[in-house]
């Protein structure tokens, strides 16, 4: 299920959205400021970010230009500015999109499904299909095209992780905590096996979406 995670200071306006999100089949997270947002985004899948522009302390232009520090999960401004100055300053900060405030749920929807197209990022039948791949979370199954991938839980698990955070740049001790968690006594030697088999799995249009970036870990790309 697609996860968007929304973050405004303003508590009846998160649940208005996350109302609507919902009813529209999308997994909501929400956060009240920058800090919140960026630690989810660092520990949880998130799939696309509705920010508000408008917060106290950072506000969310400074926390867009910290996010596209480390990811480039997809954002949309929400605002109740709607000076073409601004606007422009959000996009050039790294933000896909905006939505000004008052909004319809029927237009928010419209903007993140666009997104998300844009992106790569293409949810059918609850189904996410990036690139030749296709993630069946409901039965914990991959496939290449109409393929079945035949994948142990942790090569899901690591495969599952990096397609719902395309672009993301995860080290070794990321992934060994994510996936094997705070108590697993093994290296990080167990990481850089399961991707090596992995690879292996996925064939080789598909092996080249899961990228070595040197010194620091993988990051999973859709190569047109």
């Amino acid at each position: 299920m697609t996860t968007i995670l929304v973050v405004d200071d303003e508590q009846d306006m998160r649940g208005l959205i996350e109302l609507h999100l919902r009813k529209s089949g999308f997994d909501v997270l929400h956060a009240e400021n920058g800090d919140d947002a960026t630690k989810i985004v660092l520990f949880s899948s998130v799939d696309l970010i509705l920010l508000d522009v408008m917060m106290p302390e950072k506000d969310g232009f400074e926390v867009c230009k910290k996010l596209r520090e480390f990811t480039s999960i997809p954002i949309i401004f929400l605002t109740a500015l709607d000076a073409k100055t601004d606007l422009v300053k959000g996009l050039m900060l790294g933000g896909d999109d905006y939505i000004v405030k008052p909004f319809t749920a029927i237009e928010l929807t419209a903007r993140i499904n666009a997104i998300l197209r844009r992106t790569g990022t293409e949810v059918k039948d609850g189904k996410i299909i990036k690139g030749v791949l296709v993630n069946d979370p409901g039965a914990r199954q991959m496939l290449n095209g109409d393929k079945k991938i035949n994948l142990t839980l942790k090569e899901y698990e690591l495969l599952h992780l990096f397609m719902d955070n395309e672009g993301k740049v995860f080290s070794r001790e990321q992934l060994l905590e994510r996936i094997w968690g705070l108590d697993y006594e093994g290296g990080t030697r167990t990481v850089d096996t399961h991707i090596k088999t992995l690879r292996l799995k996925l064939g080789s249009v598909a092996a080249k979406y899961i990228e070595t970036v040197w010194g620091i870990g993988y990051r999973f790309e859709v190569q047109e």
